[in-house]
């Protein structure tokens, strides 16, 4: 039996999700909303947000009424909307490309660098910069929130000292940088997407993996992408992040500051 779906938001992100989702046979979506009412909307097994942080609440509320997991891409929203016991399981993905997570985890590994070199005594600059589309409302985005966190936490040094820029250009898809520079030399690490479907294929994935989890509770992406690349940084499969809740909080607070 297909895996039901609903969906909340019929935006670009909204629309490509639902054109892969009817396009796979494990896969049936119920519904598709946008700023309708979500009270009377029947349950499903998951239910796909990509629509704004204004509605995630109520979005929650209704998740945990009708017993219907959740996938959360939208960012933005207060990270307090899941503290405490979750009846259902619920994945929160500012980002939901596994190239995204692969990066997340090279900037803590870059953060461990810098703090090397600074205790050789070099200065060293930081920063996060991002690229959307003119039509993106949240800057700096989820992802780049989250990339700046790693840095940060790899180089134990305040979220402060690593400069964010955003840019809203055109109809760029997603651009994150990572930068770290001294005297002597630049690391750069980047990630470009160049089409919605990533991030739409990465969502119904998720939604395929929160609906096998044995247990109800608040899950990250990185928890979807240990079995892929926990084994490349010579660390066995099935350890995930200890806090999950804390990387919510670094992927959806001040995203529309």
């Amino acid at each position: 039996m297909p895996l039901s779906l609903g969906l909340f938001g019929t935006g670009r992100l909204g629309s490509a999700v639902r054109r892969l989702a009817d396009a796979q046979d494990d896969l049936e979506v119920r519904w598709a909303v946008g700023r309708e009412a979500t009270s009377d909307l029947p349950a499903v097994d998951v239910a796909v947000d990509v629509s704004t942080a204004a509605a995630v609440a109520g979005h929650l509320t209704w998740a945990r009424r009708t017993g219907t997991d959740l996938v959360i891409g939208a960012t933005g929203w207060d990270p307090a909307l899941v503290d405490g016991d979750l009846p259902v399981r619920v994945l929160v993905a500012p980002n939901f490309s596994l190239g995204v997570a692969l990066l997340r985890r090279l900037t803590a590994v870059l953060g461990g660098y810098v703090a090397a070199t600074r205790r050789a005594g070099e200065d060293v600059d930081l920063a996060v910069t991002e690229t959307h589309h003119r039509h993106k409302v949240d800057a700096p985005s989820g992802t780049a929130l989250a990339l700046r966190e790693a840095l940060a936490r790899g180089a134990g040094t305040p979220l402060e000292e690593v400069q964010t820029t955003s840019l809203r250009l055109g109809e760029v898809v997603g651009d994150h940088q990572v930068t770290v520079a001294t005297g002597l030399e630049t690391l750069t690490l980047r990630h470009t997407a160049h089409d919605r479907d990533l991030f739409a294929s990465g969502a119904l994935t998720a939604a395929r993996w929160l609906a096998a989890r044995p247990h109800p509770g608040l899950f990250t992406l990185d928890d979807l992408a240990e079995d892929h690349l926990r084994p490349l940084f010579g660390a066995p499969a099935g350890q995930p992040d200890p806090d999950p809740r804390a990387a919510v909080r670094s992927t959806t607070a001040d995203a529309h500051a």
